[in-house]
């Protein structure tokens, strides 16, 4: 199966895009003190000068209180921060690449005694007790307004260091995804109950975003059935369902869908071959990128454990039919990319013997 597919030129509006291959966000916990530094800068900039069109960063911490939940993430306000973007941007530029920054507020997920200020309860859609502690703060109204602010004020500075984009990090049982989750928001006001209220607060905070940032500039949103605490989770059962979901979204001001699976090839739902990012795109008409598994024979699932396995470099024949018949419009590549910087090159040239392996090593430096 020719491998041109990948590498075709995607235009949406102003955002161009040299080929097709994405870098998925990955949590890389290598900024200390909260900003990307040299490291990050070259680790950003191989991606792109080897082919990567798009490059999702890791994600990086929305300006709020709460919105951190690990050691050495890079955030995404203050000074020494966006400096620090300012230079990934032009490096990456200059490769010819382009780059949005994934904007992250990891909810009820965080711990006390996580920095910066390790006296700050997480903050989630309901309250949490633990041995009469509040381990997580059930978020006000005001709560949420203050949220939304962040995630505006954190899109507007990513376009004025000349980011491209931003994505939002609506996935993985993370603070937007924790109010669409039944299990974990039990709010009784407008924020909660239905799907559609659970969804309000994603939707005004897109509805910020783009009012902070115009028109034109482009809002990716990362979406998942799955969480980290339950792989089998399913927000939706229907594609009808799905479009219920979706057309607010959408609506608000979102461009581009990110589906996040765990396996690209699974079907979402039966009777039919589609996987989460061919049903999006076919029930919004925007554009979708697909995840999950791309190019490696073993899933990462298998990787958040100590373990000696490796995933081996898997064939593209599945992925590069779908997205020759346009099931999606952009692939992003996660581990295969995090072990080897070249391998959307090794892909364009025939050199797949050449693709290095992935192992749970990977994880400890950045190459």
């Amino acid at each position: 199966m020719p491998v041109q597919a990948l590498f075709k030129p995607f235009h949406l509006g102003a955002l161009e895009l040299p080929t097709r291959v994405v870098m998925a966000p990955m949590t890389r916990s290598f900024s200390p003190g909260g900003v990307p530094n040299s490291k990050v800068i070259e680790y950003y900039r191989r991606r792109a000068a080897a082919g990567v069109g798009l490059i999702i960063t890791e994600g990086t911490t929305v300006g709020h209180v709460a919105s951190n939940g690990y050691p050495n993430v890079p955030q995404f306000f203050g000074d020494a921060p966006l400096a620090g973007w300012k230079k990934v941007v032009d490096a990456v530029h200059a490769e010819g690449g382009k780059i949005v920054p994934q904007l992250w507020h990891v909810g009820s997920v965080r711990r006390i005694g996580t920095e910066p200020d390790a006296s700050v309860p997480a903050y989630g859609p309901s309250e949490k007790l633990k041995d009469g502690q509040v381990v997580v703060h059930g978020m006000s109204r005001q709560d949420i307004q203050d949220v939304i602010a962040a995630f505006a004020q954190a899109a507007k500075d990513a376009q004025s260091i000349g980011m491209d984009g931003v994505e939002i990090h609506g996935a993985h049982g993370y603070l937007i995804d924790q109010f669409f989750w039944e299990g974990s928001n039990q709010r009784s006001d407008e924020y909660g109950g239905s799907l559609a209220n659970r969804s309000r607060f994603a939707i005004e905070l897109i509805q910020a975003i783009r009012a902070a940032v115009g028109e034109g500039f482009p809002i990716i949103f990362r979406f998942s059935q799955w969480k980290q605490q339950d792989y089998t989770a399913r927000l939706v059962q229907t594609p009808q369902a799905l479009g219920e979901f979706l057309k607010p979204l959408s609506d608000a001001g979102v461009d581009i869908f990110h589906c996040s699976t765990r396996r690209f090839w699974e079907p979402e739902f039966d009777g039919s071959e589609l996987n989460l990012a061919g049903w999006t795109r076919k029930l919004t008409g925007k554009p979708t990128i697909t995840v999950g598994s791309v190019g490696l024979d073993g899933e990462f699932l298998q990787f958040m454990v100590n373990t000696d396995k490796v995933a081996q470099p898997a064939s593209l024949e599945n992925l590069l039919e779908r997205l020759n018949k346009e099931e999606f419009d952009l692939v992003a590549v996660g581990r295969a990319l995090l072990v080897d910087p070249d391998w959307a090159q090794k892909v364009r040239g025939g050199r797949e013997q050449d693709i290095l392996p992935f192992s749970r090593e990977a994880l400890m430096t950045l190459v």
